[in-house]
């Protein structure tokens, strides 16, 4: 494990996992949102990274726009370079609850390889349960709580879920290496579950609501003693810019209350449409 370094070795008895990725489902921030609050909040400690540069592409042909969100991160005052900064894979671990917290980017490149560090780290603590948490942009309107989604590496993980109201996702499409874990998982003898919430696909900003719907289901499936109420004021300051945002954009609030019905009335519509809908009209990119 020559890409895996240690900062040091907490002492944990087979520790649950929980992964939070930015990249492909990280809708509203809310992967790696609830990460960084659950970090903050359990005071952990980090103890471990991964090497990020035989994972990433740093540079494709193209515009600079286009290659923009490749490129590492720098930073130049007044002529001279301050710092350079490269993706970050951390692991932290809460001794008191005996939690490994993992802080990440999807790769671009070398998936096995990636997902072979994080079976390691699962071997050298014994690790049986991992808990991914994560979320998509979707038909959901701001104001509702979105629900929560699963799919699992085992048909028996169902049963626990079911009891919190979880709902079991089907689909097809483009995987993500979360995804690819679960499949790996099950040559393992690890359990995979992956806790995934929906957000209003019109908002490109940090969703407190779709935090605390994952919260939620995360510290009632691990027993957590936490007190998150901490979140309900940055969920009203959430609601109050987006009251500002629907009274001066008016044709967003008519498509908004359509939202909500259909929400209410479990009616599934077409993403792509309103997509569409908000791309004509200058709204997506509130």
């Amino acid at each position: 494990m020559e890409n895996l370094k240690f900062l040091e070795k907490p002492v944990l008895f087979s520790p649950r996992l929980i992964i939070g990725l930015s990249g492909w489902m990280d809708g509203g921030y809310v992967s790696t949102g609830t990460i960084v609050y659950l970090n903050n909040k359990l005071n952990t400690v980090k103890f471990a990274e991964i090497n990020p540069h035989p994972f990433y592409i740093y540079n494709l042909p193209g515009s600079m726009e286009e290659i923009a969100q490749f490129r590492p991160y720098t930073k130049i005052t007044d002529g001279l370079v301050n710092e350079v900064q490269f993706p970050t894979n951390e692991f932290f671990a809460d001794t008191n609850n005996n939690l490994i917290l993992f802080s990440g980017k999807e790769p671009n490149i070398h998936w096995d390889q990636y997902c072979q560090i994080l079976f390691f780290m699962c071997e050298e603590y014994h690790i049986q349960e991992i808990y991914f948490i994560g979320s998509v942009n979707g038909l959901t309107p701001h104001t509702r709580d979105p629900r929560v989604y699963s799919s699992v590496s085992d048909e028996k993980l169902k049963k626990i879920l079911e009891e919190e109201n979880i709902r079991f996702t089907t689909y097809e499409g483009s995987a993500s290496l979360i995804t690819y874990l679960t499949f790996l998982a099950k040559e393992k003898d690890i359990s995979i579950i992956n806790l995934i919430t929906d957000v209003p696909m019109y908002i490109h900003a940090t969703n407190p609501r779709g935090i605390i719907s994952i919260v939620k289901k995360i510290t009632a499936l691990l027993q957590l003693n936490l007190d998150f109420s901490d979140l309900i004021p940055l969920v009203e300051q959430f609601d109050s810019n987006m009251a500002v945002a629907m009274r001066e954009q008016p044709e967003l609030a008519k498509q908004v209350k359509k939202l909500e019905e259909n929400y209410d009335n479990e009616i599934v519509t077409d993403n792509q449409n309103f997509e569409e809908w908000l791309k004509k009209h200058g709204l997506d990119n509130l």
